[in-house]
C-alpha cells in the first residue's frame, strides 16, 4: 500500500503507538517507585504508633532492664565501633529521612570495629551486649547522634564518656534500627507526637507528586521528522551540512594544473577580486537550532538562555513527560529524548535515563 502524507498514514498510526507505548513504560516506572515510597511512608507511621515495647520482649537477653524499661527491638549483628580522633557530633533531633540513600557495608575513615553482638533498643538506652562485654548509651546523657549518609555506621557521644563510639549493622537493618532509635529518643524526651507530625507532613507533601497518565499520542500530532531514518537527528544533521558544504565550496579555490600554470607564466592576468560572501539571511540564522525541533518560540540546543518558564506552546513541538508542567526547574532534554522542566533540581529526568542536554532560548 503506497504511503501518504494524510493523518491516517501508516507512518503515522506507527509512531503514534510507539510513542505510547513509551509513554506507558514511563509512567508505569515512576508510578511503581512512588507507591514503594508511599507505602514505606505508612509503614513507618504505623510502626510510630504501635511500637511500644514490652519488658517480656528481653526475655532470653543477658541484659538486666530497670523497673520501667522496656524492649523496643533487637538487631543482631551489629558491631561495636569507636571513633580513633576526637570529633564533636551534631546534637540528637528528631529528623525523619524523607529519602534515605542506599548504604553499602563499609567502615568510614577513622572508624575501628572493636567488638560484636546484639544491639537492643529500650526506651531508656541503647545498648550492645557483645563478647567483651556491654556498652550502653542512655538517652539522658546523649549529647550527639551522627548518622552516617553512605555507610549502615550510627555514632554516638555521652557525658560519662570521652571516646565516641556507636553502631555498625547491617545494611538492610540499618533504617529501621534509625528508625526505632529516633522514636526511643523521642519518647525518652516525651515528643513522639514530633515524630508523627513529621511523618503526617511526609504523607501528606508524597501524595501531592502522586504520577498522572500520560497523554495519548494520536497519528495527527506525527511531524515528518518520525518518518525519515534517525529522526530528529537525521533533519539536523542535513540542515547542518546544506550550510557548510556551500561554505566549503566558496571558500575553496580550483586546482592549479600545468596548463593553467603556464598560461599564467605567459601572460599574467590581472588580479582576480573576489565578490564578498553573502551575509547569512535572517531565514539562515533563525534555523540554527542544533538538533532541537522547529518551533516559533526560538528553543534550540545552542546554548544560551535556560528556559524557566516555557511557552504554554512547548508540548505541541517537543516530546515532553508526564506531570511536564509540574516541574520546578528548566527545560532540559532526558536522555530518552523527552523534554522535563526538572533542570537544576534533585534527581533531574527521573525515570528518563538522567539528562541529556539543556533547552536555550
Amino acid at each position: 500500500m503506497a504511503m501518504t502524507d494524510s493523518t491516517g498514514s501508516t507512518w503515522r498510526y506507527t509512531w503514534a503507538r510507539q510513542q505510547n507505548e513509551r509513554r506507558r513504560r514511563a509512567f508505569r516506572t515512576v508510578e511503581r517507585a512512588w507507591r514503594r515510597r508511599d507505602d514505606e511512608l505508612r509503614r513507618l507511621r504505623a510502626l510510630a504508633v504501635g511500637l511500644r515495647g514490652t519488658a517480656s520482649a528481653g526475655v532470653g537477653l543477658p541484659l538486666a532492664l530497670s523497673p520501667g524499661e522496656a524492649v523496643l527491638a533487637t538487631m543482631p549483628g551489629a558491631q561495636l565501633v569507636e571513633l580513633r580522633h576526637t570529633a564533636v557530633l551534631p546534637a540528637p533531633d528528631l529528623v525523619v529521612e524523607a529519602d534515605p540513600g542506599r548504604l553499602r557495608h563499609r567502615l568510614p575513615d577513622g572508624v575501628r570495629v572493636t567488638d560484636a553482638g546484639i544491639a537492643v533498643v529500650t526506651n531508656h538506652r541503647l545498648v550492645l551486649v557483645g563478647g567483651r562485654g556491654r556498652r550502653d548509651w542512655a538517652y539522658g546523657k546523649m549529647t550527639g547522634l551522627l548518622h552516617d549518609p553512605a555507610a549502615p555506621v550510627t555514632l554516638i557521644q555521652v557525658l560519662d564518656r570521652r571516646q565516641t563510639s556507636g553502631l555498625l549493622l547491617p545494611p538492610g537493618a540499618a533504617a529501621d534500627f534509625r528508625f526505632v532509635l529516633t522514636l526511643a529518643f523521642a519518647d525518652a524526651i516525651e515528643q513522639r507526637a514530633a515524630v508523627l507530625a513529621q511523618l503526617d507532613e511526609l504523607i501528606a507533601t508524597h501524595a501531592e507528586t502522586t504520577p498522572f497518565r500520560p497523554a495519548i499520542a494520536t497519528p495527527a500530532q506525527a511531524r515528518i521528522s518520525a518518518r525519515i531514518p534517525g529522526g530528529r537527528r537525521t533533519v539536523a544533521v542535513a540542515a547542518m551540512l546544506t550550510l557548510v558544504v556551500p561554505a566549503v565550496l566558496v571558500e575553496s579555490d580550483p586546482p592549479v594544473t600545468p596548463e593553467v600554470a603556464a598560461a599564467a607564466t605567459a601572460a599574467p592576468a590581472p588580479p582576480r577580486t573576489r565578490p564578498p560572501s553573502p551575509a547569512p539571511s535572517p531565514s539562515v540564522v533563525r534555523e540554527r537550532r542544533c538538533g532541537a525541533p522547529a518551533n516559533p518560540m526560538g528553543y534550540d540546543y545552542c546554548g544560551g538562555d535556560r528556559v524557566r518558564e516555557p511557552d504554554h506552546r512547548v508540548c505541541d513541538w517537543f516530546d515532553c513527560v508526564p506531570q511536564f508542567w509540574a516541574g520546578r526547574g528548566y527545560l532540559v532534554v532526558c536522555r530518552d529524548g523527552a523534554v522535563s522542566l526538572t533542570g537544576g533540581r534533585p534527581k533531574p529526568c527521573a525515570g528518563h535515563d538522567g539528562v541529556r542536554r539543556t533547552v536555550d532560548r
